[in-house]
């Protein structure tokens, strides 16, 4: 927020939230909490989140490190940093600017008691209870990030995707044995290798990897790519195999989407966030089912990256970084100060499939999770003047943003 009354506000609305018994009556901002190792002004380098238990952690670049917060007060506990070999990335510039795919940590999922976090050319493996890096698994040698992954808790799988390889590709690794099983390769049927790979998630229900592929010569913008778990398996141990030769393998078309965050919802819907480059495109996150390819709903909220579903309030959270009052994108699809943005949290009924509401939320704020259990949703952003182009923020630190979910 800009306005000089965000505490007083923060205050008040903590304030009617005790009042009413700690129950919500409708989304909102609760809190916005600083975060350790980042100044006012700076252009914080952050990627995603995830709630473990009491305590939600927040890949951070611009520390090197996974920021530890406390979800009952939204207060920073911790940073869990590695050395040596177990060292993340950090913020890595190229000429001066971010070099994000040469940047880590990235993604973050929960791996039984464990956190399997991407970072260049690995996966980090961290004890969140010895707050420690244990160990350092080596997936490529491109010098570029493993980004984001998923888990096949039902045979102890895990699947990152390396986007910004020459050849994209995606590693499976044993959760057990903690070992690199197999390699997942990302070239076409006419040759041409993917634009890119974003968001994963693993349906137990239909036993399927589903990943959006950034570009292909039949979607140039985008399709989403369901991967059976049966045909991940039968990759020989050690083998590398293309993704069109896996048996069952399927691709949906997404349009002009050039698709980013990824969620599962109910009965067999998927949400697909679109983030598209084409100035005029509309801002949409796409309802699907994930069974048949079909696109249920087209709903204008579009322009954020992680998109999570929460089951206890049946709807989607999307941090839509790069929404505008337009509904429709920028100049490829970025924000500048020629080319604002107004950086929202977008609300979904996954039931009705329509727009509940869209809350203002921070400069980049481009990553979100939602708790079940305190009703909280965290969303991290960075200064309100650094990266350029917000026009609704203000000169505000980086902080981490807490939601009311409902």
């Amino acid at each position: 927020m800009k306005h000089g009354i965000f505490s007083t506000l923060v205050l008040a609305l903590a304030v009617s939230a005790c009042a009413s018994g700690g129950a919500f009556a409708e989304p909102r901002q609760l809190a916005a909490s600083p975060i350790t190792g980042v100044s006012t002004g700076t252009n914080f380098s952050f990627d995603l989140g995830i709630v473990v238990g009491n305590r939600y952690y927040l890949s951070d670049k611009s520390n090197a490190a996974i920021d530890v917060f406390d979800t009952a007060t939204s207060v920073q506990v911790g940073q869990i940093k590695g050395s040596g070999p177990n060292a993340f990335a950090g913020n890595v510039k190229t000429n001066g600017k971010a070099d994000i795919p040469r940047s880590g940590p990235n993604g973050i999922n929960a791996v039984g008691s464990l956190l399997y976090v991407g970072d260049v050319n690995s996966v980090k493996i961290i004890d969140p209870a010895a707050k420690k890096i244990i160990k350092t698994i080596v997936v490529g040698a491109s010098g570029t990030r493993a980004d984001e992954g998923c888990v096949d808790a039902v045979h102890g799988l895990y699947m990152i995707s390396s986007p910004e390889a020459d050849t994209p590709f995606a590693t499976v690794i044993n959760t057990a044995t903690q070992a690199v099983v197999a390699q997942v390769t990302f070239t076409d049927s006419k040759g041409k290798p993917s634009g890119g790979l974003e968001q994963c998630r693993y349906d137990p229900g239909s036993d399927t990897f589903y990943v959006n592929n950034d570009g292909t010569t039949d979607n140039p913008h985008g399709e989403l790519v369901a991967m059976p778990g049966a045909s991940i398996r039968s990759i020989t141990p050690g083998a590398t195999v293309n993704y069109t030769t896996l048996a069952g393998m399927r691709e949906f078309g997404l349009g002009d989407c050039d698709p980013t965050g990824l969620a599962l919802g109910p009965n067999t819907d998927v949400a697909v966030g679109c983030r598209p480059e084409t100035a005029g495109a509309p801002l949409l996150v796409l309802i699907m089912n994930r069974t048949t390819g079909n696109i249920v709903a087209s709903v204008n909220a579009g322009g954020g990256d992680q998109i999570e579903y929460d089951v206890s309030t049946n709807r989607y959270y999307s941090a839509a970084s790069r929404w505008n009052a337009s509904g429709k994108a920028n100049d490829h699809g970025a924000c500048s100060a020629a080319s604002p943005c107004t950086p929202v949290l977008a609300i979904i009924d996954a039931g009705t499939r329509t727009l509940v509401t869209q809350l203002p939320s921070g400069n980049n704020a481009h990553s979100v999770s939602v708790d079940a259990v305190t009703g909280k949703v965290f969303m991290p952003a960075s200064s309100g003047v650094s990266p350029p182009g917000c026009s609704t923020c203000s000169n505000e630190p980086a902080r981490l943003l807490t939601f009311a979910a409902k």
